[in-house]
């Protein structure tokens, strides 16, 4: 399901709804060690790798350097961090698209 398919029910405060796709975490491809770069494309740097059955928490997501990864190819980059991108081809969102506000 992507952010845009969530609908209020008139009966919830959106802002919490917001909240609750925020805290959502994702894990990374099973064993990978994933890199995690400062920008959305691998010329940025490697800012630090996550461990093996790593999880990661969404903020938003932005158009960069198309990648191939164990769930195909993406030019989606997710933000977990200022400054922090990982390549969405190598987290299990459940889509092929965006599943988090764009930067």
């Amino acid at each position: 399901m992507s952010v845009d398919q969530i609908q209020s029910t008139g009966g919830e405060d959106e802002g919490a709804v917001a909240a609750a796709v925020a805290r959502a975490t994702y894990p990374v491809a099973p064993g990978y060690r994933l890199n995690v770069r400062s920008g959305p494309g691998t010329s940025y740097s490697i800012v630090r790798v996550l461990s093996e059955d790593a999880r990661v928490a969404i903020g938003c997501q932005r158009p960069g350097e198309r990648v191939t990864g164990p769930y195909g190819t993406s030019n989606v980059w997710d933000n977990i961090g200022g400054g922090q991108y990982v390549s969405d081809a190598y987290v299990l969102t459940g889509s092929d698209g965006y599943v988090a506000p764009r930067c």
